[in-house]
């Protein structure tokens, strides 16, 4: 582990109104599912907040490639919150492509958490760089992490018998519990999740429980370098009610049933999978009693004439979809 010192924009160990952090990495790499906990940890602890997942539009691009980079962003604070932020102060790289695409949002004195273990030459070379950032000095304007988080990971679920494959998988668990531990938020919830998303695989759940474990505790115990301590984001005040999760497709698939609802006019839904829209087929799929059909067609054009034909036919004809889908 090492550190470049300088003032950040986010003072650490005192008490801020805000913080933007992004989790960026492979599209293999788990941000999506370690910023969706980051969030749900970060809603129980009482902050204000608001999202936005950024996903490749490649179907699989090659690991390590710039464009195939997968990021997470969540603005969070004391404060009603309204967009999820533009200038970053954390930025996770979890290998030299999600550091490179993402360094340009970062504040000057920021922090920047790195896997050095990913900082290889060949995946230097696919990102584009042709001396390692880390050792370099071309970031000398940040704060730095650098930590060995593969191995680290690798030795924490080394109990469970995992394959090498699998066993790497769990490094954004290892990282969310560092992350974690920086800004204070709860582990029970992530562990409920874990537990639940792997009921039939109690092994990959262990596993990455202790990887989440792992993470905090190297935190909690490793003498990190002064002006790395714990981030302190008071409680937002909001109205005592019960609030849901949603991402924007979900809500956008309950505006639409609202919609047809009180338009008095069935949903047809006609869509082919692909990421993120695949969720809006996912969530309508689920609430026929609504008065909706959906339909998952072969591909995009046959999903659009499949709408238009619905349209025809009296219903509320709706398609969907994202990236190259729109191409």
């Amino acid at each position: 582990m090492s550190v470049v010192e300088k003032t950040s924009e986010v003072p650490a160990n005192s008490a801020v109104s805000a913080v933007v952090v992004r989790f960026a990495g492979d599209s293999g790499d788990g941000m999506q599912l370690t910023g969706s906990n980051f969030t749900e940890a970060t809603a129980l602890h009482g902050n204000d907040l608001a999202t936005f997942p950024d996903f490749p539009a490649e179907i699989r691009a090659p690991a390590g490639a710039t464009f195939g980079v997968s990021a997470f962003q969540i603005y969070f604070g004391s404060d009603e919150v309204t967009t999820a932020g533009d200038d970053l102060d954390v930025l996770v790289a979890m290998n030299p492509a999600a550091l490179i695409t993402n360094l340009k949002d970062l504040l000057p004195g920021g922090l920047i958490i790195a896997d050095s273990d990913a900082f290889t030459d060949k995946n230097l070379a696919r990102a584009g760089y042709k001396s390692n950032p880390l050792e370099d000095g071309s970031l000398d304007g940040y704060r730095v992490i650098v930590i060995e988080i593969t191995k680290r990971v690798i030795a924490s679920v080394e109990p469970f018998g995992l394959s090498h494959k699998f066993a790497v998988r769990c490094k954004n668990m290892w990282t969310l519990g560092l992350v974690m531990w920086l800004f204070d938020r709860d582990r029970s919830i992530t562990i409920g999740n874990l537990e639940k998303k792997f009921a039939s695989k109690p092994e990959i759940a262990q596993a990455n429980i202790a990887a989440l474990n792992s993470g905090h505790s190297y935190a909690e115990t490793a003498e990190l370098p002064s002006g790395v301590e714990v981030y302190q984001i008071p409680r937002a005040e909001v109205r005592p009610g019960l609030y849901r999760n949603a991402t924007g497709s979900d809500a956008l698939a309950y505006g639409l049933i609202a919609g047809g609802r009180l338009a008095d006019i069935p949903i047809t839904f006609a869509s082919y999978p692909i990421t993120p829209a695949s969720s809006l087929l996912h969530t309508l799929a689920q609430h026929k009693e609504f008065d909706v059909v959906t339909f998952q067609a072969e591909d995009e054009i046959a999903a659009v004439c499949a709408a238009i034909g619905a349209s025809f036919g009296g219903s509320l004809g709706v398609t969907s979809s994202s990236g190259p889908g729109i191409s």
